[in-house]
């Protein structure tokens, strides 16, 4: 079939690897921090919305509009390319992936709208379907529906959500509520990006497959209850900019220092031996050259180690800034919830708005 031959494949036939189909998959497609700051910076200033809570000022997972005096809506979207050549398995890690920064704003998904870009000439409808399904099966399994959406034929295969959430205006967790001493509890391991790398480069054994989709597909809905935890006070989701990048923007948005301890931080099984192996993705050194400048303390770090932390995450975990003396009563709820290896990887303390990596 040529590149011309815009009629579609065949039912029944054997489309190619989906993630022979793109240039990168997942949350490594996101634009380089530097680059999307510089984008963004030409955006007209918003004028002023007074029910607008939540809007572009420091990097937050979604928009919040206050609809009343006890609900605020959360809005979000988010796609991407895919990071596995199942189609069923891809469907299923973008919706997660989408519905995380709804969970992330503290509330509780409502309804999904589908975001599809497929290349129709190369990959067949029932492939199609299949990665639609397992974007519908997560959504129910939030207990929401896929109640529209928009597709286009395109180069690549994209797919992704529009998620809608509810929230009280009174619970609203953002990005930048952290206070100085709070504990950072990251609640999914590092390393999808790793295995997405070694992955494409079929370096990933079955163990590491298995890890990667039971990450990528766990949903983030303990962040719902969040927004009633004592001493809870930022909130955001580690994803395409790594623990590393999202770290710091909480720190700009709270006007203090993340810590972080190399040493803490959970890794998914296998990934530390693709590291010291030397498998990383393209967006990992391009996150390090976008915010490298203002981490602290990077010289004394392994090379392979600081790429963990700069690594991707497609449907990473939640990070969450919490007073230190109500850090258990999150971790075991977090636990309590499916978050077995939830841990404590670092804590705000007073300091310039950076990050500082720390034994």
């Amino acid at each position: 079939m040529t590149p011309l031959d815009q009629s579609p494949a065949p039912e029944g036939s054997a489309s190619p690897r989906l993630t022979s189909l793109t240039h990168g998959g997942g949350c490594g497609c996101k634009i380089a921090p530097a680059v999307l700051q510089d984008i963004l910076k030409a955006m007209p200033a918003a004028a002023a919305f007074p029910n607008l809570l939540v809007g572009t000022e420091t990097s937050d997972d979604a928009a919040v509009w206050r609809l009343n005096d006890a609900q605020a809506l959360v809005a979000t979207t988010d796609f991407f390319m895919p990071v596995v050549d199942d189609p069923f398995d891809f469907g299923r890690i973008a919706a997660t992936n989408a519905l995380s920064d709804v969970y992330a704003m503290g509330a509780t998904p409502i309804l999904a709208l589908a975001i599809v870009g497929m290349p129709i000439a190369a990959l067949s409808t029932e492939t199609i379907g299949q990665i639609l399904a397992g974007g519908a099966s997560v959504c129910a399994a939030a207990g929401i529906p896929v109640a529209g959406g928009h597709s286009i034929d395109s180069v690549e295969p994209i797919y992704g959500l529009v998620a809608l959430g509810l929230v009280h205006p009174d619970r609203v967790l953002t990005n930048r509520g952290a206070q100085a001493g709070d504990l950072l509890i990251l609640t999914k391991p590092l390393g999808v990006g790793i295995y997405s790398a070694a992955f494409k480069q079929e370096r990933l054994d079955a163990e590491g497959y298995a890890a990667m989709i039971a990450s990528t597909t766990q949903l983030n809905a303990v962040g719902a209850k969040l927004g009633d935890q004592a001493g809870v006070h930022a909130v955001t989701d580690v994803t395409g900019f790594g623990l590393l990048g999202h770290a710091l923007e909480m720190a700009r948005g709270s006007g203090l220092m993340a810590q972080l301890s190399v040493a803490a931080a959970p890794i998914l099984p296998g990934v530390e031996a693709l590291a010291q192996a030397g498998v990383r993705t393209g967006a990992s050194t391009r996150n390090w050259a976008s915010y490298g400048a203002e981490v602290e303390g990077a010289e004394g770090v392994a090379e392979w180690r600081r790429d963990l932390f700069t690594d991707p995450q497609t449907s990473g975990g939640l990070l969450i800034a919490v007073a230190a003396d109500q850090a258990d009563a999150v971790l075991d709820l977090a636990r309590r919830e499916g978050f077995g290896r939830a841990a404590v990887v670092g804590r705000m303390i007073e300091g310039a708005a950076r990050v500082r990596l720390a034994a």
